[in-house]
């Protein structure tokens, strides 16, 4: 399990005058994969270590090796859009693990 730090989105607060997006901030699971493997991996990491993880996190995902849960709800497309504030929670699971539960 991750916790990765949710960034409020400032430029949509002050475009739209609503400060709903300064409660909860729209990302895509690709981006939050990302942030996840830069907290899991530390900010020593050297930079083409992180791309590679990045890289084959995102592809693992796609080619349905796992799913991703992020706050409660089961993700399989990077390109899928979750609403997070505050901190956002990750678990990853195989999915050869749950077909042999």
């Amino acid at each position: 399990m991750l916790r990765v730090a949710v960034p409020i989105d400032v430029s949509a607060v002050s475009r739209t005058a609503s400060t709903a997006f300064a409660l909860a901030t729209p990302l895509r699971v690709c981006d939050l994969l990302t942030a996840a493997v830069i907290e899991a991996l530390g900010p020593r990491a050297p930079q083409d270590k992180r791309e590679r993880v990045i890289g084959s996190t995102v592809a693992g995902l796609t080619s349905g090796t796992y799913v991703v849960e992020i706050d409660g709800r089961v993700y399989t497309d990077p390109h899928d859009v979750v609403v997070c504030s505050g901190t956002a929670t990750l678990r990853f699971f195989s999915l050869r693990a749950l077909r042999a539960a």
